[in-house]
């Protein structure tokens, strides 16, 4: 089981997830996708949160705003974290994350620390009881999703190949009328 939130603090609203223990964790770890941010309190236990960017958007193109609400859902659901005033929140692309053997259930290093990026979240009840009243529990299909992925993955190759191949044709032409005129 999966808990489901959405950020309405951009529009359209935005799903984050976030595993319900260490072990759901460890199943998100392995079944994410490439575009998915990861979202852990940095040095302390926490849930571990994800956000799915968009086609074309980069880690560094993260509302504001949506970036705050992750950080606040991942705090909040720190048994440590959501104590403190303040705390680090770590954010990366969950292809940076590397799981090792012998690690604990929910725990994680990273193959590029520099990689990684840090922000310091204060606490911000509102913005937490606001995420809270959307939470659903959901069961993710990983290997559909996965699938999904592929296909339309592949549907993109084959768009860039028919263009690719149209613009090839076409200058193709324009070379053979201008021997033409000569």
């Amino acid at each position: 089981m999966v808990l489901q939130y959405t950020s309405t603090a951009v529009d359209p609203p935005v799903t984050l997830l976030r595993g319900v223990d260490s072990y759901e964790n460890d199943e998100l770890i392995e079944n994410m996708l490439p575009e998915d941010v990861w979202f852990h309190v940095d040095s302390l236990s926490s849930a571990h949160v994800y956000l799915r960017l968009k086609e074309g958007q980069t880690i560094d193109d993260i509302p504001k705003q949506l970036l705050e609400d992750a950080c606040q859902l991942v705090k909040a659901n720190s048994i440590q974290g959501c104590k403190l005033a303040e705390v680090k929140v770590v954010y990366t692309m969950w292809s940076n994350l590397k799981k090792l053997p012998g690690m604990k259930p929910g725990e994680v290093s990273f193959l590029n620390p520099s990689s990684v990026k840090k922000v310091n979240v204060k606490k911000e009840k509102t913005i937490v009881n606001r995420l809270q009243k959307t939470e659903k529990t959901i069961v993710i299909d990983y290997e559909s999703a996965r699938a999904e992925r592929e296909r339309r993955e592949i549907e993109k190759k084959k768009a860039a190949r028919k263009i690719n191949l149209e613009n090839k044709k076409e200058e193709e032409r324009r070379n053979r009328e201008a021997a033409e005129l000569k």
